[in-house]
């Protein structure tokens, strides 16, 4: 977790004001990787700043454009965001229980990641996500305790996606 300092020169560096709100909401993104807008809320919040929902919409987005934070959003989920930036790495989520981890580009031969026909357009990078079942829901499963779907509902997900 980078402190505060290391955080306003972050924003700095990105020009950025340097404002509570800001440095808390990504403070917020580092210590809690995946987080949903409600999680980055609550986390802003526990640091005693007075921050609204809309206001962690706009620093979300602004931290976004600049490249502090990056926007992911499996299918069917809401909008998750991390501090991990400047590489072209994946995510692995869990059919039920959600929880989502990174996974590093496959190197060597990936045919799966070359477009076979791009249509001229200039790729930049790709991005994969793999589903199945995290460590914990493998043991449950195996155990016979029932899944513990947690996904929210595609419609939630494009609710928020408006908001933001």
């Amino acid at each position: 977790m980078p402190t505060t300092s290391e955080l306003e020169h972050m924003l700095r560096g990105a020009a950025l004001r340097v404002t509570r709100p800001r440095v808390a909401v990504l403070a917020a993104v580092h210590d809690n990787p995946h987080a949903d807008t409600d999680t980055i809320l609550a986390a802003a919040r526990g640091d005693h700043v007075q921050v609204s929902h809309q206001a962690v919409y706009d620093v979300l987005r602004a931290l976004t454009a600049v490249g502090l934070v990056r926007r992911i959003q499996p299918a069917g989920l809401v909008s998750r965001y991390e501090a991990r930036v400047g590489d072209n790495h994946h995510h692995v989520v869990c059919r039920s229980c959600g929880a989502i981890a990174d996974v590093d580009c496959a190197v060597g031969t990936t045919p799966c990641l070359t477009a076979a026909d791009d249509r001229g357009f200039a790729v930049e990078e790709a991005e994969v996500t793999y589903w199945g079942l995290c460590p914990d829901c493998v043991a449950a499963a195996r155990d016979g305790v029932p899944p513990r779907h947690t996904d929210r509902p595609k419609d939630s997900a494009r609710q928020e996606e408006g908001a933001t």
